[in-house]
């Protein structure tokens, strides 16, 4: 069985679709937040998924006395220190092609920019803001005519698809293969789906 900490500060989505993707899979996942009001906490309780408050202070402490296979963070928002990374293998998820636009509301910067494509990364966490090894990348198109909320719904429906997907090849120390989403994207309206065929 292996075993995976989400930690979260916030609304959970990315959080809740990894737990419905490994629901039947030989996986335990702990869902942690540094935030005791995030409705990532919530969403835990409803699906039944072991979940705590945990106070930044408190992450070496609480890594260190834990082994987890993969730590993943899904919508973390502070920077975690040396010491702690140094406890387990972390990875992140973010809504722009890094290096573009790193850091807060990234999806709002990168519509407001003009930019054509954006998209999602997934990489791993370095104590730099959105640094780290780039794991896997999928683009969204922005056509002309697109508005921001059609964008930034494109954006989630991706990172629901290829999050999980990331995860459980690195969990299986496969390398992950985009031909691994094409059944599972749910047809994305925006394009992003289509461009890596």
């Amino acid at each position: 069985m292996k075993k995976i900490a989400v930690m979260g500060s916030g609304n959970g989505s990315n959080f809740e679709a990894i737990a419905k993707f490994f629901k039947d899979k030989e996986v335990d996942i702990t869902c942690l937040s540094d935030n005791i009001n995030a409705f990532i906490l919530e969403r835990a309780k409803k699906l039944g998924i072991k979940h705590q408050y945990l106070p930044f202070e408190e992450n070496a402490g609480y890594f260190g006395a834990r082994n987890f296979d993969l730590i993943v963070l899904a919508g973390y928002m502070r920077v975690l220190p040396e010491d702690v990374l140094e406890l387990g293998r972390f990875v992140n998820i973010h809504p722009s092609l890094l290096p573009a636009f790193k850091g807060k509301d990234a999806i709002q910067r990168a519509f407001n920019a003009g930019v054509k494509v954006s998209g999602v990364t997934v990489h791993h966490v370095t104590n730099e803001l959105d640094g780290g090894k780039i794991i896997a990348q999928y683009p969204v198109l922005i056509p002309n005519l697109m508005h921001y909320d059609e964008f930034e719904a494109e954006i989630h429906r991706v990172e629901h698809a290829l999050y999980p997907k990331v995860i459980e090849c690195i969990l299986e120390d496969k390398v992950f293969d985009f031909s691994d989403l094409y059944d599972g994207c749910g047809g994305c309206s925006g394009g992003g789906c289509g461009g890596c065929h």
